[in-house]
């Protein structure tokens, strides 16, 4: 599943936020606006608001995400944007919903006005149900359940496939040698636009400079045509980066065409391309490819889950299809795109899978599965001995000797409190701690009798985090008790920096007479009683 803290806006989220988040995408020339679709199909805007492209009403930007009430309770199927930005929405009942930037037309409401909330576009879609959206820098396309193309919106290059180079105010259908054909599929580049046909044929129109169209020529097309290079193959999947094309046949192979200044195209060199040319044919099967018209960045996936980019990555130009460690093509735009959009709506929808780490987690404290109850200050948590045993050496001797807890049912703790122990036994599930300050020392107290390094560490951590003038003095005893020299010298120089402070705590006059003595000695050595 991505991960949407990868993509810094995400990050302002809480977890409790990020859970309900069923649909998301990132956009914008900084990648500096970003919107997403809850589980209960709430929509909801945050970020720079450029041209209004938050669709909130107003110009003002926003780090609080904003719900866009006029979209309640519909089911997002599709959504793209522009480089304005301007965003298209479909949802599931066939509508279209446009706002942002309007400068020329690309929201198709007849005017040029900048729309502030998303509004309604019927004009010339009336009884028809968009399934899909996608936008170039400028120009606007959508695609109906019954395989008409239209497009609308800046045609300085023909992308609109009129015929003409005349803006259009309103969606108008693609005719052309896409008349009487179904097409299954839409995208855009910076100035142009393809459709892939239900036969897996593909057509291009619009800017063709740098050869994105894929016919062989340079010059730009008024109206659609189709890419004979690719005749007899069946496309499934195409993509536009900004001056580039990916295509994907039923098979697995993989084709590219257009600018190729940055790498994007995958051939080791940055000759551009006229006609489509097979890239990765050393490599296993493709099952995905991505591009997105607002960068020069590629990435495919393999069958067995491998993840590859190339083109302007991170402001460097890789040549070639280079592997990474990543498990989604999505992780490669959070990443290394510029900027770091998103190359479609992302979908958070959970499948059925779940990695180890996710199984584990999920699995603590569940009574239905767990062979073991551990009865800590009258209450109960659940677990497994093969899980302990393979996580903590102290578990793996109990549960292999003759201990009498290897027999148990139930193993009674009272050495430590619940809340301590709860924590650590979530910590071998997890291989996290959430825990207070103040509880982070009986957990360090449990990490130093059980020989659990790591979670000794973690602990040292939390405590440094949650130091004040108030505790200091506790948190400095625990550390000498435990023995944690690290921990220990950071709590004797933040006590010795608030010297005043500390001094006036309770828990300063309650340190035992040689820890006080010893303390004072200390502090005195380092001058903090000079004047």
């Amino acid at each position: 599943m991505v991960d949407l803290s990868k993509w810094p806006l995400f990050s302002l989220l809480s977890t409790e936020e990020l859970a309900t988040v069923r649909q998301a995408c990132v956009f914008g020339s900084s990648a500096n606006e970003a919107i997403y679709i809850t589980h209960g199909n709430e929509v909801f805007v945050f970020g720079f608001n450029c041209s209004s492209c938050l669709g909130t009403g107003d110009s003002m930007n926003t780090i609080v995400p904003k719900k866009l009430d006029f979209l309640h309770g519909k089911k997002v199927i599709s959504l793209s944007y522009g480089s304005g930005p301007h965003v298209l929405l479909a949802t599931e009942d066939g509508q279209l919903f446009a706002w942002g930037h309007n400068i020329y037309s690309q929201l198709g409401n007849g005017n040029t006005n900048q729309g502030m909330s998303p509004a309604l576009i019927t004009s010339n879609l009336q009884n028809k149900k968009v399934k899909k959206v996608a936008c170039g820098s400028h120009h606007s396309m959508a695609l109906t359940q019954d395989g008409e193309v239209f497009a609308w919106g800046y045609n300085n290059c023909g992308q609109i496939g009129s015929g003409s180079t005349a803006n259009q105010l309103y969606p108008r259908k693609v005719t052309g040698c896409l008349q009487g054909k179904t097409a299954v599929g839409i995208t855009c580049g910076h100035t142009s636009s393809i459709a892939l046909g239900d036969s897996g044929e593909v057509y291009g129109w619009g800017f063709n400079g740098n050869g994105q169209l894929g016919i062989g020529s340079n010059g730009n097309q008024l109206t659609p045509c189709r890419l004979t290079t690719l005749q007899g193959m069946c496309i499934q999947q195409i993509v536009s980066g900004y001056n580039h094309c990916l295509a994907l046949t039923d098979r697995g192979l993989l084709y590219a065409w257009g600018a190729n200044t940055y790498g994007q195209l995958g051939t080791a060199n940055k000759s551009n391309h006229l006609s489509p040319v097979q890239i990765m044919a050393d490599k296993e099967r493709i099952v995905e490819i991505a591009a997105c018209h607002s960068t020069q960045t590629s990435a495919a996936k393999t069958q067995s889950g491998q993840v590859y980019m190339w083109g302007q990555c991170r402001g460097q130009s890789i040549l070639s299809p280079h592997v990474t460690h990543f498990t989604n093509t999505d992780d490669v735009f959070a990443c290394f795109a510029m900027p770091s959009v998103m190359w479609r709506l992302v979908s958070m929808e959970q499948d059925d899978f779940l990695t180890v780490a996710e199984a584990l987690k999920k699995e603590f404290d569940n009574p239905e599965t767990a062979d073991l109850k551990f009865s800590v200050d009258g209450k109960h948590i659940h677990v497994h001995k093969a899980v302990l045993k393979i996580r903590c050496e102290h578990f793996r001797l109990m549960f292999r000797s003759q201990w009498t807890e290897d027999q148990q049912e139930v193993i009674e703790i009272g050495q430590f409190p619940y809340p301590v122990y709860r924590s650590f036994l979530q910590f071998l599930y997890t291989d996290t701690v959430d825990v207070s300050p103040e509880d982070a020392i009986g957990l360090l107290d449990l990490a130093t009798s059980y020989c659990e390094n790591r979670l000794k560490r973690l602990c040292q951590h939390i405590i440094k985090r949650g130091i004040t003038v108030e505790n200091a003095f506790t948190l400095l005893s625990a550390a000498i008790q435990y023995d944690a020299e690290d921990l220990e010298e950071f709590c004797f120089r933040f006590c010795v920096n608030h010297l005043t402070q500390v001094t006036q705590t309770e828990a300063f006059w309650q340190m035992d007479g040689t820890s006080l003595k010893d303390f004072i000695i200390r502090a005195g050595r380092c001058g903090a009683f000079k004047n």
